[in-house]
């Protein structure tokens, strides 16, 4: 699996969460805090973030109850 295919799992993600409403590739990076280019960059496998790369890995490593407690953390820290 390569990076731009998860970047498009989770982009599609997060459109399902929000009831299927479409986000535009500018809305979704400003989110991120992202220009929309290197958003776009990314999303269409042009770019390959290491950072990226590496929490993914990450993230395949824990169960699924893991990975909840473990954004449930980011959210808070997001929060502050």
């Amino acid at each position: 699996m390569q990076i731009d295919d998860l970047f498009n799992i989770l982009h599609n993600s997060v459109e399902s969460q929000n009831n299927g409403r479409k986000i535009s590739l500018k809305d979704m990076a400003n989110s991120l805090g992202l220009s929309m280019r290197t958003y776009q960059d990314w999303k269409l496998g042009r770019a390959k973030p290491q950072a990226a790369a590496t929490v993914i890995k990450m993230l395949g490593m824990l169960d699924d109850d893991e990975i909840i407690r473990a954004v449930r953390k980011i959210n808070k820290l997001k929060d502050n």
